[in-house]
Formats: C-alpha cells, structure tokens, sequence
C-alpha cells in the first residue's frame, strides 16, 4: 500500500528544516507520497519542490514572530489571522484521513495541528531550546499534545534539549541533528576576497522591507570599522532584496552605488552577492547578522557572529538576546537600541578586539558544535521517520 505523509511547518526556519528532510525522505523512500502544508508565510521553501500544497499559504506582518511583540499579533489579527487559523484547521480535517503520519515541524502550532488531526505524528521541535533558559518550560498545551500515545517521536534542535526531555519524562526524545547545517556546502563562487585581510559577512535579513533597514545599520558599522581596521566586506543578498532598493538605499546614507551590487564610499567597498550565502560564511572570519536561520549556521560553522538590535519587526533586541542565550559564547549583541548613538563605534571596537583574539576564536568553533551540530541532520531525521513508516 502507497503510503502517504504530511508535513507541517510555520515559519521561514521551520519550512526550511521541513524540506530538507522531505528531501531525503524522497530519496530514500520514493515510494511515499508526500504533501506540505505552510501554515505561516508563503511556503516558499516547498515550492520549488513541485510538492503539492493544502491549506492557504500567506503572508502576515509578524511572519509568525508574533511572540516577540504583543503588537505585532494585533497586526496579525487584523489581517485575517482568526480567518486563516479556521481556514486551516478545516482543511486538515477534510484532507487529515490520508495521511499514514504527519511530521509537525516547528512549536505549538504545527504540533497542536498534527495533535487535532487524529493521526499519528512526529514533532520536530526546532523552534525551542533547553538552552533558552536553561530547562525547557513547555506550555500545557504542546506538552498535553506530546504526551499523547500517537506522537511516535520528538526530535529536538540540539543535544541539551533532547536530554532535558528525557529527564522531564518524554522518553521518545532524541538529537538526530540539524538539517540547516547540511547545505552549508560552497558553490565555488568567486567573491574576490584578498587572503591578506579579515572577510566580515553581513547578513541583514531574508524579511522585506526589514531586511534593508538593517542593512541601513549594517553599512553605518562599516563606516565605523574601516576608521580601525583593515577588513573587507561581503553581503548575502536574498532575491527579495532589489538592485533598485540598493541603489536608493545608497543614495541615502551618501554612498556611490555602482553596478553589480558594490557600495563604494571614500575607500570602503563593499560588495553584494546573490545566492552565494554559504560561500560568504564558510570563507568570513566573523559575521555581522540580523537573521535568526543564518546566524545559527554561521554559529554552527563556529564563525563569531556581532548582532545589532533593529527596528523589527523580527529583529528586534528582544530577538538578538534570546539568540545569545540559545547560541551562547559565540554571539555578542551591541546595545539594546538601534538608536543609540554609540552603536556603530561600539560594534567596531569589539569586531576588533574578537579578530585578534585566537582564545575567543577558538572557542567559538567548540561552541558551534555543542549548540549547532554537526551536517547530516536531514537524512538522520529521514531515516528514523522511513522507520516508523
């Protein structure tokens, strides 16, 4: 008998970690059916996957970051949350007798949804970490849904949680790694680097219109750094972020936009890069990210990474000290406003002081694997998924 999978994600991360597994899934069971169902965002992650959709994917203003700023969930609701929630569930419900199992990726959400379906179900939950606060404090609901006799496994983002598990009583509780490590691979993209001077990553985001507000900040650390320092700077772009957005955003803060996605400014460049993220972070020596995803990865590939608190709606400095917490030693964040005058010569001064510090630097590389991990996540979750198939 064909058998049939869904598999639920609510957010940028979590559809990300979703179709890595799928992936592997695919591979190694291609007699599966397997279908998707993004309950935040447009899922975009699935859609180049020609893998087929149910439920309605569309964007709200929090992006699912919602818990971050009680406001931001006003916003949501507005916009249609309520509706879409209902949407959703009597979608599942209509489609949910199909499915052999349901692999809920990511917190609540999904696993309160895989729970309400009647099926058995999976919950990988990587939107949570022991390491938060340092023992993981679950709410009733998700540890009501877990418990139930139909959640086969809950796999967790990293070592510490899965024990942490265990202890409080969830047996089934295992790391099997995380997949976000596993496409870290380079392309060979030539970025231009000159091996005589440190390479500074910036990572301003994969949400627009944020995205550019943080490279606003990101350009001004710049300015502030190479009165100190010789270094050279290259951007990870998502495809979201125009060339007419850059050229604008130089004309604002009074630097020369040339073509290609280069920032010139006195003797300053700074280069822009589409789809070349794992290229810029396996060859930085330190990143300066407001992201969530890819700061994790550049903390994995044990690279130190500087955070600046934004405007938001998802990076705010709420967001950039929950980081620390999760990702440890490795993550510094500067300040606790983007308004704060001394912000950018703060942030220059200790990119400093972490380029030559080979104790800090070291560190960080033990860091990564305790809070990261190691590449071969996907296929792990993939094969114990397959098995209880």
């Amino acid at each position: 008998m064909n058998k049939e999978v869904l598999f639920m994600s609510n957010g940028h991360g979590e559809d990300l970690n979703s179709r890595l597994i799928l992936q592997e899934l695919r591979k190694i069971a291609p007699h599966l059916t397997i279908t998707a169902m993004p309950l935040v965002g447009e899922g975009n992650a699935y859609l180049s996957l020609n893998l087929p959709l149910i439920g309605q994917p569309k964007n709200l203003p929090s992006g699912g970051i919602f818990y971050m700023n009680p406001l931001t969930l006003l916003k949501d609701v507005s916009a249609g949350l309520i509706g879409l929630t209902l949407y959703q569930i009597r979608t599942l419900l209509k489609y949910c007798s199909r499915y052999h199992l349901i692999v809920a990726v990511g917190d609540i959400f999904p696993v309160t949804m895989a729970y309400i379906s009647g099926r058995p179900f999976v919950a990988f939950l990587v939107s949570t970490s022991s390491y938060y606060e340092g023992r993981l404090k679950l709410p009733w609901l998700t540890r009501f849904c877990l418990r139930s006799p139909r959640c086969l496994a809950i796999y967790t983002r990293d070592a510490f949680t899965a024990e942490d598990l265990q202890q409080q009583g969830f047996k089934n509780a295992s790391f099997l790694g995380y997949p976000i490590m596993d496409i870290l691979t380079p392309t060979g993209k030539n970025l231009q680097l000159d091996d005589n001077l440190p390479t500074l990553a910036l990572l301003p985001g994969s949400r627009v219109p944020e995205a550019l507000d943080n490279l606003e900040l990101l350009l001004k650390v710049c300015e502030s750094l190479a009165t100190l320092e010789r270094v050279q700077f290259r951007v990870a772009l998502v495809q979201a972020i125009k060339e007419t957005d850059l050229k604008k955003l130089a004309k604002k803060l009074g630097w020369q936009y040339e073509s290609l996605g280069r920032f010139v400014k006195n003797t300053i460049k700074i280069e822009c890069y589409y789809q070349a993220f794992a290229d810029i972070i396996n060859h930085c020596d330190l990143a300066i990210g407001m992201a969530g995803t890819a700061v994790e990865q550049v903390v994995g590939l044990g690279k130190p990474v500087i955070q600046l608190p934004g405007k938001g709606p998802q990076f705010t400095y709420a967001f950039a000290e929950a980081q620390m917490r999760l990702l440890g030693l490795s993550v510094k964040t500067i300040g606790k406003s983007h308004k704060n005058p001394h912000l950018f010569t703060e942030a220059a001064q200790t990119i400093q002081t972490i380029l030559k510090d080979k104790d800090y630097l070291q560190n960080c590389r033990q860091n990564g694997l305790e809070r990261v991990g190691k590449p071969g996540g996907a296929l792990n979750l993939a094969k114990a998924i397959a098995r209880l198939l």
